[in-house]
């Protein structure tokens, strides 16, 4: 599937790559629709495809992703409401065994998240993840997402590394594409970013299962 011999950078996605991103979905599509109806008093239904459609209206863009934005616009404390499901947090199959694999191959591995800060820091927290990475890198530093035109120019600026060399795995099609357009060598999608949906349609890209498949030797 990949050529470790020709990469020597590692550039890994966060939520529904490393985590499952059941979590998320939970989080999004029920925890906070139900929160949003008992404080607005509006019945859960209604406010469900209230805060779904907000939700959609700004996919793909910056604010999708960001807790400051969705805590004004919901009148809701997101960042509190996450912790009340955190135990939902969960790290994919041979993530830890992967991490270990690439720090003792002496391959630069970034994580490179969407995610805010505030999710992020409550992440590694949780999952003690932080210390298998050179750098933690969050989209919102740039004021782009990751699909959007610029950010991996941007990222390249700030955390140096040739495109031809490099392996990014994420399970975000329209990251995956944007990173192939600035000339990604290596692209990897994940079959099941949710550990309780079936497996994926992936489109072009080559994917894994569990990261496993593709264990640095």
């Amino acid at each position: 599937m990949i050529d470790w011999r020709t990469i020597d950078t590692v550039f890994l996605d966060m939520d529904g790559t490393l985590l499952d991103l059941h979590f998320d979905t939970y989080f999004w599509v029920e925890h906070v629709p139900r929160r949003y109806a008992e404080k607005h008093g509006m019945p859960y239904p209604e406010a469900k495809e209230y805060v779904l459609a907000r939700s959609r209206s700004q996919l793909g863009h910056i604010n999708w992703y960001c807790i400051d934005y969705w805590s004004k616009e919901l009148d809701l404390d997101i960042a509190l409401l996450k912790e009340e499901v955190d135990h939902l947090i969960a790290i994919h199959p041979y993530v830890v065994d992967f991490l270990d694999a690439l720090r003792a191959s002496g391959r630069r591995t970034v994580l490179v998240t969407n995610a805010h800060m505030k999710s992020l820091e409550l992440k590694m927290e949780r999952t003690r993840l932080g210390g298998h990475f050179d750098r933690l890198i969050c989209s919102h530093e740039f004021g782009m997402a990751k699909e959007q035109a610029g950010f991996w120019a941007a990222l390249q600026e700030k955390e140096p590394f040739q495109p031809a060399s490099t392996l990014l795995v994420d399970d975000s099609l329209p990251v995956l594409r944007a990173a192939r357009d600035y000339g990604m060598g290596w692209l990897l999608a994940v079959y099941r970013p949710d550990s309780t949906e079936a497996r994926r349609d992936v489109g072009e890209f080559d994917a894994i299962e569990t990261f496993a498949d593709i264990m640095p030797t």
